[in-house]
């Protein structure tokens, strides 16, 4: 899965000369958290977060009046105070090279540019969705899972040839290699005992349930 496939596209930006009142605004309207900063030319210069403006907004807990606050936030640009290190990511990169990068920088929300300019944003959330989304979780049919002592060439063939055998589709399939190899297989047959009888014959099923 590329980024292109689950980024939030056109996003809603600000600039290094808004003020800080108005990502306020655009925080509170969207239950947004993160916006991007671009320039005059949709160029991608830096990113102001809710938490930046917290560190550097006095809050209503201070012995400033509401009016030196409101003050300070219409005073105080985005460009002050913004993230200017950034890194982004392009809109064919694929999923997990966004996740990894995001892991790296310990920040949740990448620019997508392509040729320079923004195109998009993918986030924390979308890279959740996407992930709920490729191991088909809300899916009706039937999720097992088998475990391979002795890997080798052909055992996906096989299981989807009995599958195929049967009229049942894969319509989503995973495989983990951690100390032992689990294979995570999604169908569309709904009866998992049936499943199960197909399988258990040549495969050691470690956990099977149907979704309806």
């Amino acid at each position: 899965m590329f980024v292109k496939d689950v980024m939030t596209k056109n996003p809603i930006t600000i600039t290094p000369d808004d003020v800080v009142s108005n990502a306020v605004d655009i925080f509170q309207n969207n239950n947004f958290h993160r916006l991007p900063v671009v320039d005059k030319s949709n160029h991608v210069v830096g990113l102001i977060t809710e938490r930046i403006v917290a560190e550097n907004v006095p809050s209503k807990a201070t012995s400033l009046s509401i009016h030196e606050i409101n003050y300070l936030l219409n005073k105080t640009t985005i460009g002050d105070i913004m993230l200017k290190d950034i890194k982004s990511i392009g809109p064919n990169a694929l999923l997990e090279e966004a996740a990894a990068l995001m892991m790296e920088t310990r920040v949740f929300t990448l620019p997508v540019v392509d040729q320079g300019f923004l195109i998009g944003v993918i986030t924390q959330k979308d890279i959740f969705n996407a992930f709920i989304e490729v191991q088909g979780y809300y899916n009706k049919g039937t999720r097992v899972v088998v475990t391979i002592e002795n890997d080798q060439p052909g055992i996906l063939r096989d299981i989807a040839t009995i599958f195929a055998n049967n009229n049942i589709s894969i319509t989503h399939l995973v495989v983990e290699r951690n100390e032992a190899i689990n294979i995570v297989i999604r169908v569309d047959e709904i009866d998992s005992d049936k499943v199960k009888d197909l399988l258990s014959d040549r495969y050691q099923i470690i956990d099977i349930k149907s979704y309806k």
